[in-house]
């Protein structure tokens, strides 16, 4: 029997990665520097559901935010 594969829900991960650096205490800019980014823009991207991290941004942030990369990712 077949089942359909898992998918990650945008809205709830981008929720959740909200959070997440609220509940640490971080600004949008902390997470912004230590990604390396320019602009807060792919930030605000994955706490809308925009847009999900890179890999190496998803480690980096869950390095950060002291969780595993599985406590990011919502899945429906």
């Amino acid at each position: 029997m077949y089942t359909a594969a898992p998918t990650i829900n945008m809205t709830a991960t981008g929720a959740n990665i909200k959070a997440l650096i609220k509940r640490k205490g971080l600004r949008v800019a902390d997470v912004q520097n230590i990604c390396g980014f320019n602009t807060p823009q792919a930030v605000f991207k994955w706490m809308r559901g925009d847009a999900l991290p890179t890999i190496d941004n998803m480690v980096i942030l869950a390095h950060l935010l002291e969780v595993t990369i599985d406590q990011i990712i919502i899945i429906n």
